[in-house]
């Protein structure tokens, strides 16, 4: 999922990343038409190669994000988005077809953040805080090419500064072990210390120094998009196609999904709960034919404990029963 405001190069960092045109029907809005658009959620399916696997590789896009002028809770329908991801999925595992089940929960959200502020803006902050328990969030410092090499490293610093200041939990990289080569540890230490990606797109072919390289012409020189020394693209697009897609879905699965999971079961058993107690309270009430506390009177008393011990253990043996189930849900994911 790519999310931000406009106009800092979404589109044009997806399809550098992807070597596609993802976008070629878009229509561009005027001026006018802004002001009345919502936030959208629209879907694009692109099939990749990387090393001769083919993947299958989801673009959720989300037009109109930030740019109202009261962009309260704009992130709402992003959240939604989610959670219907999550919650269709638990449908299906729950379901008779769970060797056919199509994963289409969202794994990583790149969030686009502004190179012409002095860090986040309050809106960053609201949309991370309320999607971090929910997703992977990789932060990106859009428009790199805007800044000075001192300027990218000052506002990095910033940004990680208030992401911990806020308390926002983006998406961790994993520590090495111990016996990984000295040459891939390097790799992850260069990538922690990126966070947040500072980057640049571009589909325009330049040449530069006799070779055609994708970039952007300006009058003091050419900026490569897949220079390192230019900006974080190359890092970026390693870290998602080929170092870490894994890691990034197995985090899904593992944290994010299982919240949401156990999150569901929770209610589903308050639910029970809730319905044995209006059966027992409304089975009391028909045996006393009054709609009257029920009078504490000798037998009475001892039939009524004798129920809601009875309703007791029946719910002990449901919520059992649940447990077994989830067990066996877990144990058959592992075994797919």
């Amino acid at each position: 999922m790519v999310a931000g405001e406009s106009g800092l190069g979404k589109s044009t960092l997806v399809n550098s990343l992807f070597l596609t045109d993802l976008y070629k029907d878009r229509k561009l809005l005027n001026a006018e038409e802004r002001i009345t658009q919502t936030v959208e959620i629209t879907k694009h399916t692109v099939d990749i190669e990387e090393k001769g696997v083919k993947l299958k590789l989801t673009i959720v896009d989300t037009p109109g994000f930030g740019d109202a002028v009261n962009n309260t809770e704009c992130w709402k329908s992003v959240a939604d988005y989610i959670d219907q991801q999550f919650e269709q999925y638990f449908r299906d595992e729950s379901g008779l077809n769970r060797k056919n089940i199509q994963d289409n929960r969202v794994h990583c959200c790149l969030y686009f953040i502004s190179p012409f502020g002095h860090g986040l803006r309050p809106l960053d902050v609201e949309f991370m805080k309320a999607l971090h328990e929910k997703v992977n969030i990789v932060p990106i410092l859009a428009k790199a090419d805007t800044l000075t090499p001192a300027e990218v490293k000052k506002k990095k610093f910033k940004i990680r500064e208030e992401i911990e200041q806020y308390g926002i939990k983006i998406y961790q990289f994993p520590d090495c072990d111990s016996d990984e080569d000295e040459d891939f540890k390097q790799q992850d230490h260069q990538l922690k210390e990126s966070i947040p990606f500072a980057v640049i797109g571009s589909n325009t072919v330049v040449e530069a120094k006799g070779k055609r390289v994708r970039g952007r012409l300006y009058p003091w020189g050419i900026v490569e998009v897949e220079n390192p020394a230019h900006c974080d693209f190359v890092k970026l697009r390693n870290m998602l196609v080929r170092t870490h897609m894994q890691d990034l879905k197995d985090v899904t699965r593992e944290t994010h999904y299982e919240n949401y999971r156990a999150h569901c079961i929770q209610n589903m058993t308050r639910m029970v709960v809730k319905e044995r107690n209006r059966s027992l309270c409304s089975k009391l009430t028909r045996e006393s034919g009054t709609d009257f506390p029920i009078p504490v009177v000798p037998g009475v008393a001892d039939e009524t404990e004798k129920l809601i011990r009875e309703k007791d253990e029946e719910l002990r043996r449901m919520q059992e029963m649940l447990e077994r189930i989830q067990d066996q849900m877990h144990t058959q994911k592992e075994g797919y």
